[in-house]
């Protein structure tokens, strides 16, 4: 099994995220070890679009690339378009790539890395809708379960977790 000791992950979310795509992920990287902080627009706490109650660590106006080691960046329509317009949050994702930084990335949350402009030349899936999205901000889209290209880890919906979880483990603990 990978060792994340002493690595810290961002999870970058708002309220309306894909329940399974924030926890389960969340829950894979502390059973390797590593402290997941949950970074959203605002302190306290978001919900998922199931219910599922979160506590925010740190406000996007408050992280700092440096501090962590990669990102998580979860699903959930509601929760991907709006997280991508708080420029916090954008110009967070942009300097964790620019740090060369890897990002686990599930569904609906590639929204952002077009805002960021961090994609180019990147092999991706996402759910299908992003597709042209994607590939508009330079990906390459596949439809796969995983894909592992240029410090990303990308995969499609809940069903694809149990691989994505495995592949952003592996990943992070390089």
């Amino acid at each position: 099994m990978a060792d994340l000791n002493n690595k810290i992950i961002a999870i970058i979310a708002t309220n309306g995220f894909e329940d399974s795509e924030l926890t389960s992920p969340k829950e894979a990287v502390e059973a390797a070890g590593a402290t997941a902080r949950v970074i959203s627009t605002a302190s306290g706490e978001i919900e998922g679009k199931k219910g599922t109650r979160v506590a925010v660590d740190l406000t996007t106006a408050d992280a700092n690339a440096a501090d962590f080691d990669a990102v998580i960046l979860p699903g959930g329509t509601i929760n991907a378009d709006t997280i991508r317009t708080d420029a916090n949050a954008v110009k967070l994702v942009a300097e964790l790539r620019g740090a060369d930084k890897p990002v686990g990335v599930i569904c609906h949350g590639g929204w952002i890395l077009t805002d960021a402009d961090v994609i180019q030349g990147v092999t991706l899936t996402s759910f299908p809708s992003l597709k042209t999205d994607l590939s508009n901000a330079g990906a390459t889209w596949v439809d796969e379960e995983v894909v592992v290209d240029g410090g990303f880890v990308s995969s499609r919906t809940p069903d694809d977790l149990p691989a994505f979880n495995k592949a952003i483990v592996e990943l992070f603990s390089h």
